[in-house]
Order: C-alpha cells, then structure tokens, then sequence
C-alpha cells in the first residue's frame, strides 16, 4: 500500500521511497527518450507519463503533485498545470563549441568539441521576442545566446522533479531549491514563459554559475533584457527558496516594464541635491 502524502518526509525521503525512485526511473526514461526522439516531449501529458508504472508506483509518484511550494520552502507563484500548448515554435539545430577533457595515455588535455543541443520550444509570441533580443544583442555586441531549456510540460517538470531527487540526497526541501515542483514552473507557464540560456561556448551556468555570470552575454541581459519584455526570475539573495541563477529568464512584459520604472525612481533619487546615501535608503523606504 502506498503512503499518503504526508507520509512524505520532505527532509529525506524514507528508504523505501528512494528503492521506490530507483525502480521507476529506468522505465521512465525510455518514456521521455522517445518522446524527445519523436518531437512529442512538449505534449507529455500525465497519463503518458504513468503509463510505464505499475499501480503502486502511480500512487507514489503522484504524491509529489500535491505538495504545497510554500510547505516545501519555495515562495513562489502558482503557475498552474500545463500539459498541452499550441502554437510552439520548435527550435533546431542549436549548436555550441564546448571545451571538453579528454585523457590519453594518461595525459589530459581540452579539446573543442561540437554538440547539438536537444530541440527547445517556445510560444510564438516568446520566439519572437527572444529574437528581437538576439539580434540586438548581436548589433550591440557581436554575440547570441542559444535556449538551452525552454517549455516543458508539467508532466516532463515531475519527472524531472523525481528524476534529480538522487543529486540533492533525496530531500524535497533540497531539490526544489534547483527543479521546481509541477504547477510552480515558469517553463510551463506559456503567459510567462521561462528560458534558460546557454552561450556558443557552452556555458550555462552548470555546474559553475560564476561562469555565465561574467558573460559578457550576462550583462548585457543585464542592461537591456528588460526592454524586450524579459525579467530575471532568481537574483542573488531573494528571498523566494530558489538559489541564484543568472541564465533563467523569463518573459513578462508587465514585471520588466514595472522593474523599470523602479530602477528610473532609484537613480531619481539618488540624483536629488544634497541627499544623503542615508536618506536615500530611508525615502526608499516609503515606497
């Protein structure tokens, strides 16, 4: 018999939860490498994703539906379930040049290496946007970033959710700190879609998030995103359970217009004669 949801540990999961995980994600992986063969991963819906389990592993696995964000440490909107969206632009051919290691005979050198990266989508309104971006990113700087990540379903996110259980030592509190639960995803959110971005090298931030940081694609997202509709989602130090990550950008027009207009207030401020940086922090204050 399976347990019920607030049998869950969300510390770490119990012994026989993980021996559970372990059973279910060889099967459920034959699921999503077909479907990303065929082009239908952004359609997986719920029932596609239980299909391989057994009655017992259905039950389970569905317990991770029904937690709460707030219970499980994040603070962050309900985004709602998403399993089917039309008009996704699919996004081929991606290609990055990636520093790699490479050992012979005990000597280990790097080497450039090509890879394609997997087939993104995105909402046709978000595509074209993403773009406009690029192209003005290109004038300004010579350089594009490519979509590393871009819609998923809510089924794919549980999948991922349980499929990156083992990084994190089993731990939900953990875990959602770097895969958001189902319902919470911004990539599944097509009215405010997330990307996560990779550059030509390679970099996206994984494992080494200081690396993307100094991109000198990050900064200009930095200093101009915001004009195409776009808004970092995780800065450094907020305060919503989700660690700080600098390639996750999501589309939302109203919150970048809105981002705006503070920051124009900010340097208002900070312009007014005779004010004091102590002042200042104390008008910001009343805002």
């Amino acid at each position: 018999m399976s347990l019920p949801v607030f049998a869950l540990n969300l510390d770490k999961l119990s012994d026989d939860d993980i021996q559970m995980i372990k059973r279910m994600i060889p099967k459920l992986q034959l699921l999503i490498k077909a479907k990303e063969a065929d082009s239908t991963i952004p359609t997986l819906t719920f029932d596609e994703l239980y299909a391989p389990l057994d009655s017992n592993e259905q039950k389970f696995i569905k317990q991770f539906q029904k937690i709460k964000g707030k219970k499980a440490g994040i603070k962050i909107p309900w985004r709602g379930m998403s399993e089917s969206v039309k008009l996704l632009v699919a996004i081929r051919d991606q290609r990055v040049q990636e520093k790699v290691k490479v050992t012979e005979n005990g000597v280990t050198r790097e080497e450039i290496k090509e890879r394609t990266l997997p087939k993104q989508f995105l909402p046709l309104p978000v595509y074209q946007k993403y773009n406009e971006m690029m192209e003005a990113m290109e004038k300004d700087i010579g350089r594009r970033l490519l979509v590393d990540s871009g819609y998923r379903s809510s089924a794919f996110q549980l999948y991922l959710f349980v499929y990156y259980l083992q990084n994190h030592g089993y731990s939900i509190r953990e875990t959602v700190k770097f895969v958001t639960l189902p319902g919470y995803s911004e990539h599944g959110d097509p009215k405010h879609q997330a990307i996560d971005f990779i550059n030509k090298e390679g970099i996206n931030g994984d494992p080494n998030v200081k690396e993307f940081e100094v991109l000198p694609e990050n900064q200009w997202l930095l200093e101009n995103a915001r004009r195409f509709g776009f808004i970092l989602s995780y800065p450094k130090n907020n305060l919503r359970g989700i660690t700080y990550e600098p390639w996750h950008w999501r589309y939302d027009p109203k919150a970048a217009e809105k981002e705006t207009k503070k920051r124009r207030k900010g340097k208002s401020r900070r312009s007014v004669p005779g004010m004091t940086p102590s002042q200042d922090k104390k008008h910001e204050s009343l805002h």
